[in-house]
């Protein structure tokens, strides 16, 4: 599904260069569930934006889903964004003075191939999937920070993406919140998606079946992780 070749992303001029990516080459197959970690500067972030799109890489290769990114115009880029991906923010990223339906709504009505009528279905369905039924109508600035991460899910999936990029999906949450987002992770890994997820938690890594790390923007472990690995929330 995505197949990345000597990868490189620098920012800056030649005066005050940063390379935040260097020579990146890995694969993920569909339905895999990868964590990526790494120190503060490794280039974890700035990866999962290259991936995600929301970024170029300055060289090398990126094939998604059999398409050669690098030679796609911006409107491309965005148009398999809106139809492949979903995000989901360590900030949430809500509009706080909208209700949660509105909130969830907001990818559907910038998506040229979901007319009006089939909307609400859609939205109502999202929002019962991360089980905020009863929140529908609240505004989400006053939802508690596990809610709203819930809310961020259900606007990922409203599209029906088949990839999840995670950001940080627990750092602005307590333990408890953060178990019941990484388990809702775990359960859409589990109907098939694939999951490509930001931490430096490492009982939030493990609930993936792939570790990467990178330290000084290299990849520098790149293994399985097994169920017998994991270590989760008590």
């Amino acid at each position: 599904m995505i197949s990345i070749r000597n990868l490189e992303k620098t920012y800056g001029d030649d005066g005050t260069k940063t390379q935040a990516l260097v020579d990146i080459t890995l694969d993920i197959r569909k339905g895999e569930f990868v964590s990526i970690m790494g120190p503060s500067g490794s280039g974890k972030s700035t990866l999962l934006h290259v991936l995600s799109f929301l970024d170029r890489p300055t060289s090398g290769s990126y094939v998604f889903s059999g398409e050669k990114t690098e030679e796609l115009k911006d409107i491309d880029l965005a148009r398999i964004r809106n139809k492949e991906i979903g995000f989901v923010f360590q900030s949430f990223n809500l509009l706080s003075h909208s209700s949660v339906y509105e909130n969830v709504e907001l990818p559907l009505i910038y998506s040229p191939n979901v007319p009006p009528e089939k909307r609400k279905g859609l939205v109502t369905s999202a929002i019962q999937s991360v089980g905020l039924t009863e929140k529908t109508n609240v505004e989400a600035g006053k939802l508690s920070g596990g809610q709203k991460q819930r809310v961020a899910i259900a606007r990922a999936l409203v599209t029906n993406p088949n990839v999840i990029f995670a950001d940080e999906p627990t750092g602005n949450l307590d333990s408890k919140s953060g178990a019941q987002i990484m388990e809702i992770l775990d359960g859409l890994h589990a109907s098939g998606r694939t999951i490509i997820l930001v931490t430096h938690e490492t009982y939030t890594a493990e609930f993936a079946n792939r570790l990467i790390e990178l330290k000084d923007g290299r990849i520098i472990t790149d293994k399985p992780i097994t169920k017998g690995d994991r270590k989760f929330f008590k």
